[in-house]
């Protein structure tokens, strides 16, 4: 994607600009540790100590020769591309990249945690805006890299500097699987109110047997495993849905001692309960990631509540992905847009090997392999390929007609989700109607900014 969307000052004064995220990298010796636990911290040391210390024999011949470095990716749906990446690295700067995976149902913050505590950091790992004050004095400042040059998406924090590396551009609403929506004689871009939403609902409903689905929408509130999904992109749609990506109404009013507005809210939930009322019950509850992605690219599902990242390849489906906003109000038609995190670069770890690739990743070569196998949306502006994402039209659709809300669900107090993850889990479960949610999110919402 060529077009800047736009730059939002931070209220910790940092700059978070309007690209995407995701994560990439990988390794010829493919050195994975797909959900990675606490108890493989260890052997994860162990093999990139080994990978290490091989690392000056391989390079003996390189004139830029920078060692090994270590990426943490939380996008496992992409691992086997960011596995070629690495080995173009490989191929073309003899340096290697060793990437580690972790799972869909893992947080990559909680990860991270485990493995500073383990001392056993990587060189380069994702964070979310909020999170960056977190890891003060910990991240290596990129000012003045080449790549900065060929886009206007960094993260830019007033103390430490440039620390963000954009990688991708993602959205996420509620993904669609068009011929269903076709077959069922319902139009997308008529979901702009709770009415047309309901009376799509009944529709889709209706006609399970006859579309061959399983439920209207493949969601699921399992605070355990997808408590990152409901706790921020599901809850980030309350606080933006509607707005234009520079509008900082509700998360200024949440950062303000944990305040919601409770109509919005109580609007959100009415439209929250008629997607628990209309979910595949088995997914809603006790779900996994995996089985949420699945059930939507077989056609089990009519919408899925994930975004751009969960569909990657044309190969994935056989059906026309789009996306419908929640429009929990009469008149939400956006979708948000934005960068939810960036690649880092441990201070402590190999800074050199880290620039060294950022500046490769921003290339020709690596752009090829992030957008035409990966399925991202490039935030360079030199970059020559368009997305070949099944939801790059329909998300490109909104982004040009200005249709598009900000990631400020990222600049919420850090932790927050894994509370708020846990109402939208007892809401699914029956334990709490409409009103019951809301009064719970103030209280919850409240509780844990006054800690």
């Amino acid at each position: 994607m060529k077009k800047k969307l736009m730059s939002v000052l931070l209220a910790s004064t940092m700059v978070l600009s309007l690209a995407a995220c995701g994560t990439t990298g990988t390794t010829d010796t493919t050195t994975t540790s797909d959900n990675t636990a606490t108890e493989a911290a260890p052997a994860d040391t162990q093999a990139a100590e080994t990978t290490t210390d091989a690392a000056p024999a391989a390079d003996a011949t390189e004139t830029a020769s920078v060692g090994s470095v270590r990426l943490l990716n939380g996008k496992p749906e992409i691992n086997d591309q960011m596995q070629a990446l690495a080995a173009k690295y490989k191929e073309e700067t003899g340096n290697e990249l060793i990437v580690e995976t972790i799972g869909g149902d893992t947080n990559a913050s909680d990860e991270l945690k485990k493995m500073y505590q383990a001392d056993n950091m990587p060189d380069i790992f994702v964070i979310e805006a909020n999170q960056a004050a977190n890891w003060d004095g910990m991240l290596a400042d990129l000012a003045g890299e080449e790549w900065t040059n060929k886009t206007g998406f960094e993260l830019i924090d007033s103390s430490m500097g440039t620390i963000g590396f954009p990688y991708t551009v993602e959205a996420t609403a509620l993904g669609y699987n068009a011929d269903l929506l076709k077959a069922a004689g319902v139009d997308p871009a008529s979901l702009t109110s709770p009415d047309a939403w309901k009376a799509a609902c009944e529709t889709l409903d209706s006609k399970k047997d006859e579309l061959g689905i399983t439920a209207v929408f493949g969601w699921c509130a399992e605070p355990t495993n997808l408590g990152w999904s409901s706790g921020t992109h599901v809850f980030g749609q309350y606080l933006d849905a509607g707005l234009k990506a520079d509008d900082t109404t509700y998360i200024d009013l949440l950062n303000d001692g944990g305040k919601i507005d409770e109509s919005r809210m109580k609007n959100f939930a009415e439209f929250i309960g008629m997607m628990n009322q209309y979910s595949d019950p088995a997914l809603l509850i006790d779900g996994t990631y995996d089985n949420q992605v699945a059930g939507f690219k077989e056609g089990k599902y009519v919408f899925i509540t994930q975004g751009n990242w969960c569909v990657t390849s044309p190969d994935d489906v056989n059906f026309e992905c789009g996306f419908a906003p929640y429009a929990f109000e009469d008149g939400i038609n956006t979708i948000i847009a934005g960068p939810p995190s960036y690649w880092v670069a441990y201070a402590n770890g190999n800074v050199d090997g880290a620039k060294a690739f950022f500046n490769w990743c921003a290339g020709d070569s690596a752009q090829n392999i992030l957008v035409n196998d990966a399925g991202l949306v490039s935030p360079f502006d030199d970059c020559q390929y368009e997305a070949v994402n099944p939801f790059y039209k329909s998300m490109n659709s909104y982004i040009t007609a200005g249709n598009y809300s900000g990631w400020h669900t990222m600049l919420k107090k850090d932790g927050l989700q894994n509370e708020t993850c846990n109402v939208f889990a007892d809401y699914a479960k029956g334990k709490l109607d409409a009103d019951g949610f809301v009064s719970t999110m103030a209280k919850v919402i409240s509780g844990y900014y006054a800690q």
